[in-house]
């Protein structure tokens, strides 16, 4: 009789995206586009699209500390990351009931703008969250929230995630893709002893949503298939560049290539 193949797992704890281009919906892709078995978490029901958020309802603490626990029951969870977290109660739910490596995306605004994190959740993800992760990796502006200071160069990335993780004690990414007008996308990695920088070309004319979840998936996917962290980064980076590259126009937006 023919062996069946295995496939590692992955968890997924962040928000529900209507739209489809972001949160849970497009984590749950990324996993399975690199032959990841996908499992979720689901801590908030938001009404969006790429435009705007209108609504959201936030999963009670309990169940969301419920899903964690039936998941990690049933399946020998390699590697997780959170998204959208929304408040602090959530948070500690998370940190209580999970054990593996942590990939921490730290949603706390919508590209359209709206707050996805309450604002007395940041300390409890800084004190609580940060110190179990295995790297976190915040973008420009979220970067900005945490140290307190503009970043406005490379070299402001390099001490920025310098900075952070010797703030928290866990390798942080810093992602590059917002900065106005810059030829190339440039992540900047500081894994609590070198820096590591990822370069890709900038593609242009692509109206883009969920590219931040969409790289912390890939992240975790890969560290799920046994990478080590530089290694996942660098291929997490390669395979979000592919996909925005490679969108596909749906009405009056872009959806990645997954």
């Amino acid at each position: 009789m023919k062996k069946r193949a295995t496939m590692p797992v992955a968890l997924t704890i962040a928000g529900s995206d209507s739209g489809g281009g972001a949160g849970i919906q497009a984590d749950l892709k990324t996993f399975h586009a690199l032959d990841v078995f996908g499992t979720s978490a689901i801590t908030a029901i938001t009404c969006q699209n790429p435009d705007r958020v209108s609504a959201v309802q936030p999963v009670s603490p309990r169940i969301v500390a419920e899903q964690i626990a039936r998941v990690c029951e049933a399946f020998p969870v390699r590697a997780a990351k959170t998204g959208m977290l929304y408040d602090a109660k959530i948070i500690r739910a998370v940190v209580k009931n999970l054990q593996c490596r942590l990939v921490v995306d730290p949603v706390m605004v919508a590209t359209s703008g709206v707050r996805l994190l309450k604002p007395d959740a940041i300390r409890v993800m800084q004190t609580l969250l940060f110190p179990v992760a295995t790297v976190v990796t915040p973008n420009l502006a979220e970067a900005e929230v945490l140290l307190g200071c503009r970043i406005q160069s490379l070299p402001d990335m390099r001490a920025a995630a310098r900075a952070l993780a010797d703030r928290y004690g866990v390798a942080f990414m810093v992602k590059g893709g917002h900065f106005p007008g810059a030829k190339k996308s440039v992540d900047v990695l500081f894994d609590g002893s070198r820096l590591h920088e990822f370069c890709a070309p900038r593609i242009t004319g692509v109206k883009t949503h969920g590219t931040g979840c969409v790289f912390a998936a890939a992240l975790t996917a890969y560290l799920a298939l046994g990478c080590g962290l530089v290694e996942a980064t660098g291929r997490a980076k390669i395979f979000v560049t592919f996909a925005i590259r490679d969108a596909v126009k749906i009405g009056r937006y872009h959806a990645l290539k997954l």
